[in-house]
């Protein structure tokens, strides 16, 4: 997998929000993902882009994406190479690439197969600024109820239940994608380990940002298959395997947020210290 830096591309011009989606075989998905964006944020009235990931796909998705760049300067592609183990490199690792390219003062996230619906996020972006919060989660607990299958709900309550124990966690819809944070908090997030994308508000509120949550839509996948097994053994196991690991570093291996900052000595006196964040 390609590493890019964590600056930001030379050619930032102000961009206000940058939207990620992570693609693994999404083709039939790409053209009206991009087109839902778009008409999502067209009236924005601020600049935006549009990243999408594509890991290490087997199929058009990213020739669809490169089709639908014609006339879009705001849609990028960034493309994951391949891992030795086969498959996709997963949402983590995607994440934390789409989230060293951007751009912008905001950064979004969505799913690629169009069950988050991008016409949130200029709600999403309104509650942020009227409730001066620094990360605003999704919850599709309302929408998903009625139409998810009974294991899936089982081993979500579970999965809650335990993240809420082990680890204090009281989001409601961790697992929901479609979130607005601001872009400090995405490069702070580490991405590195493996599944820490589902503990991303929790780790959030746990650096200190403040964490509010709203009702948003939920829809059938539009094409393709899901990447992500139901059954309590894919999903309830390694979730919970995740929790001890995440209670773990939180506990053991988070290094001092704050430093100071010795500046040079006056003429006369001691050194004049100023208190900066990490």
């Amino acid at each position: 997998m390609d590493g890019p830096t964590t600056d930001r591309p030379s050619d930032d011009r102000g961009v206000f929000l940058s939207v990620v989606a992570p693609a693994h075989d999404e083709e039939d998905n790409i053209v009206p993902l991009v087109e839902a964006v778009e008409d999502a944020l067209h009236d924005l009235g601020r600049p935006f882009e549009f990243l999408i990931v594509d890991d290490a796909s087997t199929d058009e998705t990213a020739d669809r994406v490169r089709q639908m760049q014609q006339g879009r300067p705001w849609l990028r592609l960034i493309s994951l190479s391949r891992p030795g183990t086969g498959g996709g490199n997963g949402q983590s690792a995607a994440f934390k690439v789409g989230f060293e390219r951007t751009r912008g003062e905001l950064i979004a996230v969505l799913d690629a197969d169009l069950q988050n619906d991008p016409h949130d996020l200029p709600a999403m972006l309104d509650l942020m600024e009227r409730t001066a919060a620094d990360f605003v989660q999704g919850d599709r607990s309302q929408a998903r109820r009625q139409g998810d299958p009974w294991i899936r709900q089982v081993t979500s309550l579970i999965g809650r239940w335990f993240r809420r124990l082990l680890l204090g966690d009281s989001i409601r819809d961790t697992g929901c994608s479609l979130r607005v944070m601001r872009r400090e908090i995405a490069l702070r997030l580490p991405l590195e380990f493996k599944g820490m994308h589902r503990f991303i508000p929790v780790t959030a509120r746990d650096l200190g940002y403040r964490v509010v949550e709203m009702p948003v839509s939920h829809h059938p996948r539009h094409a393709g298959r899901t990447k992500y097994g139901m059954g309590i053994a894919k999903r309830a196991i390694p979730g919970l395997v995740d929790c001890f690991a995440v209670r773990w570093m939180r506990r053991r291996r988070r290094i001092p947020e704050r430093v100071l900052e010795v500046a040079p000595p006056a003429d006369h006196g001691a050194p004049t210290r100023h208190e900066v964040s990490s």
